[in-house]
């Protein structure tokens, strides 16, 4: 555990001087690798050499490096599964504030409230992007069971906290009668248009600035998704939150919640328990949850048929129906 923040550094530190795009389909010495990334010949061995005992390089017998599967499919800037994205956020963001965590823990305070406007929106508007190739695969799944393409009106999408669009994106990709309202913070709002632009469908995409407990989310909506943000809201402004949701929808339309989900003794797993301290850190009231929790919250809010959905990510997806 001692050594637990040198992977992502090192992931980050690979993709920032380039070491797995250079690599793309060949084979480099240290010496060839300085040269195509600029960087030190010591300071590429070492790296280099790390990441090969972390399987993430191979090296042959006359020293060279190549990519591994996993670093060929995901480590590779332009393609549309690149996760290093997140490593910078890490890197960056997330660790300064994570030293502070003994003192967030002794007053109960967040370093920098993320989930209120002023901090949050420069906050998320800069890693958000990051975010869409780890939940492209999961929104594609959820995209094939709702089925959107058996409605012969305008099936209706609201993807609410919308960050990157990566929801809105994978339903709309699913039919042409996809039409989606996002709902986020205007300076976040400015990376979602970039990101929808990527796929081309702008002409299927509306955009409304504000507040989720202020926004007007329109009405008679087929699909409302919440990628990941009831963790930041915490319990009292999700159940405001899933109210309006419910209101928002037709009658048998379909929630779907994104979550870091722990189980009912929150004895685990512990990717869950950990960003539950992640939203100590990071805002006023936050936390994670488990499926119960939100299930019950879902009931109460006007929803039946709490179920779970297996998706590729840290948890599965909540599915329900408007009552």
């Amino acid at each position: 555990m001692m050594w637990a923040f040198a992977p992502p550094l090192l992931i980050e530190a690979a993709v920032e001087n380039r070491l797995f795009d250079v690599l793309e389909d060949r084979a480099l010495s240290v010496q060839e690798l300085a040269a195509e990334t600029g960087a030190s010949e010591r300071g590429i061995a070492a790296l280099a050499d790390a990441l090969v005992g972390f399987e993430l390089l191979s090296k042959d017998s006359e020293g060279r490096y190549r990519l591994t599967p996993e670093s060929a499919a995901f480590l590779v800037r332009g393609k549309l599964e690149f996760q290093g994205g997140i490593f910078h956020h890490v890197r960056r963001d997330l660790i300064p504030r994570w030293l502070q965590v003994s003192e967030c823990v002794k007053t109960g305070n967040p370093v920098s409230p993320a989930n209120r406007q002023e901090h949050g929106a420069p906050f998320f508007e800069q890693f958000v992007e990051a975010l869409l190739p780890m939940g492209y695969p999961a929104a594609k799944i959820l995209a094939e069971e709702v089925n959107l393409s058996q409605f012969k009106e305008p099936a209706r999408v609201l993807d609410l906290a919308a960050g990157s669009g990566v929801w809105g994106i994978a339903l709309a990709q699913s039919s042409p009668s996809v039409e989606v309202t996002v709902v986020d913070w205007e300076q976040v709002i400015g990376t979602t248009k970039k990101m929808v632009a990527r796929f081309n469908l702008q002409d299927r995409f509306r955009f409304v600035p504000g507040d989720l407990l202020e926004a007007d989310f329109g009405s008679n909506y087929s699909v409302a998704t919440l990628g990941h943000i009831l963790h930041s809201e915490g319990v009292d402004r999700s159940k405001r939150l899933l109210s309006r949701v419910r209101d928002a929808l037709r009658p048998g339309g379909t929630i779907a919640i994104a979550e870091f989900l722990v189980n009912p003794e929150r004895s685990g797993p512990p990717q869950g328990l950990i960003f539950a301290v992640n939203m100590l850190v990071h805002t006023e009231a936050g936390g994670t949850y488990s499926f119960e929790e939100i299930s019950d919250w879902l009931r109460h809010s006007g929803f039946q048929n709490m179920r779970t959905l297996d998706v590729p990510g840290p948890s599965p997806l909540i599915l329900a129906e408007k009552a």
